[in-house]
């Protein structure tokens, strides 16, 4: 080769250096076997053509030299050292082995979950839907724990549903981070991810059977089927997500209340229930069933003067009054439609984390009195800047002139929700002063759909079917060392180690000068 063309082969190490720079840079970053890796991997083959071809003496002698016999067995060393990395890697890859390294075990499914997944019979399906405004991270690991413990019946996938908005009206998902399992021909959406509600879904999964909620008609009612804004079609479209059936209920036409029902509800009615319906609906209860009763103030219905049987069955037998009253809350933009401040602990709200909820002209609930095998929670209450206006009329008259007076309006906090339960009969009972809450136009609003489901849930028995294995974390507590001993700390660390390693340095230096 010409003398003058092999000063130019060091052109061709370099373009190779820079493509295999810029190889290993697109292949980090997008992941994807793409033109610009394939052009970069040419140019690599190419920068070493040249080279070889503009210097073929120095090539021959790096590869037939000592240096070449060196490093060939450093290469032969090099090479079986990966190779043996390759071969356990693939083998954990294969078998892969978990194990939980905390104190406490808190990254360890309970024992009922691993019970509950050796139950299964059926393949699960978990759909995740999340966007990317939510991270997945938390929901990811624990889908995965079950999938590895499930003898290959429990998978998950995770899907956008801005990017596919048809899986998500499949599904019937309206909102970002949800799961929805499905086994055969049901299913469980849960809005909450953690370990307690997805088994507890799997249980429901295992167990399925005729959910109904029916909600009672004839009265002025909200219907499931009315769609728009004072409709309760967001409130039968969950409900038919999480399996239950939606019906519809005249008891003025019927003997009795179905025994598929689970929950009857009475969603805001303008006229009283009537004396016979009532008694059907104290029987249904005497069974064991649950109803969910939502009524609004008095000037939001046309009751007038009419007497409210409902009224007086629940204060009779459970002890819970609905008020006559309305509530103003000047802590809300909206005075006439007051936020919950507190909640009770209860499995309903156990769930909201720094959650409010809503409501749209509201009456007080409370408890009036205790009843002997009857327990009675009030669960929802306003803040202290509202007031139960006792004028009706003045409400009527002058919305606006409203005013907290002393001694005859009563101050909050205000019950607008209690629970109750019959632990002779087994009959649960819900009652809210407002229906409008979960209408259509408020169903999204802060926390008033969740509240609304977990209420259904609870009433229908629905809501804890089994309790995981607590947990309780190791308390440790850290007590910092005295002065004295940071700084000893400090004086070994920063002083006397690095000292020791420049003394001994300065002594092989020395040692080497005098040998000469």
């Amino acid at each position: 080769m010409n003398p003058k063309w092999r000063r130019f082969a060091p052109i061709g190490l370099y373009l190779a250096l820079v493509a295999a720079l810029a190889a290993t840079t697109i292949y980090f970053v997008q992941r994807e076997w793409n033109l610009y890796l394939q052009i970069s991997l040419a140019l690599i083959v190419i920068g070493l053509a040249i080279y070889a071809i503009l210097d073929p003496d120095r090539v021959r002698k790096a590869l037939t030299g000592r240096q070449a016999k060196y490093g060939s067995n450093a290469l032969l060393l090099s090479a079986g050292f990966i190779g043996i990395l390759i071969v356990i890697n693939y083998l954990a890859f294969q078998n892969p082995v978990r194990k939980d390294l905390t104190e406490d075990q808190m990254h360890t499914l309970a024992p009922e979950t691993f019970a509950t997944l050796k139950e299964l019979d059926s393949e699960v399906m978990a759909l995740a839907f999340y966007t990317p405004r939510i991270s997945p991270d938390q929901a990811k690991d624990l889908l995965e724990q079950y999938k590895l413990n499930s003898e290959g019946n429990f998978d998950y996938e995770f899907i956008d549903p801005d990017a596919d908005p048809i899986a998500a009206e499949q599904a019937k998902i309206s909102r970002d981070g949800t799961v929805v399992l499905r086994m055969d021909d049901h299913q469980e959406v849960l809005t909450m991810v953690n370990e307690q509600e997805l088994t507890g879904a799997l249980v429901r999964l295992l167990n399925p059977e005729e959910r109904t909620v029916y909600f009672l008609t004839g009265h002025g009612e909200y219907s499931p089927e009315d769609t728009g804004e004072a409709g309760y079609s967001q409130v039968k479209r969950t409900l038919e997500s999480k399996n239950y059936a939606v019906e519809t209920l005249n008891l003025l036409t019927v003997d009795q209340i179905p025994e598929d029902a689970k929950v009857v509800l009475v969603a805001g009615p303008s006229k009283p229930v009537s004396p016979a319906e009532v008694k059907k609906i104290s029987e249904y209860l005497d069974s064991g069933g649950g109803l969910f009763v939502m009524q609004e103030p008095l000037p939001a219905t046309d009751f007038g003067d009419e007497p409210d049987p409902l009224a007086d069955y629940l204060a009779e037998r459970w002890g819970i009054i609905l008020g006559d009253d309305i509530i103003i809350d000047l802590a809300s933009t909206q005075p006439y439609a007051p936020f919950a401040a507190e909640y009770a602990p209860h499995p309903i709200t156990a769930k909201f984390e720094r959650l409010t909820s809503q409501f749209p002209t509201v009456r007080t609930v409370r408890v009036r009195d205790s009843v002997s095998g009857i327990s009675q929670v009030e669960i929802v209450k306003t803040g202290p800047q509202s007031w139960a206006e006792e004028d009706l009329d003045l409400v009527v008259d002058d919305p606006q002139g409203a005013t907290f007076e002393e001694g005859q309006d009563t101050p909050g906090p205000l019950s607008i929700a209690v629970i109750g339960e019959n632990f002779e009969t087994e009959s649960r009972l819900v009652v809210f002063g407002d229906s409008d809450f979960a209408s259509d136009a408020n169903f999204y609003a802060y926390a008033n759909g969740d509240l609304f489901i977990n209420s259904i849930d609870w009433a229908a028995g629905q809501e804890d079917l089994i309790n995981l294995t607590p947990k309780p974390p190791t308390q440790r507590i850290m007590i910092p060392p005295q002065q004295i001993t940071l700084n000893l700390i400090l004086l070994s660390t920063v002083i006397i180690l690095p000292g020791m390693a420049l003394l001994a340095g300065f002594f092989v230096w020395f040692q080497r000068r005098q040998r000469g």
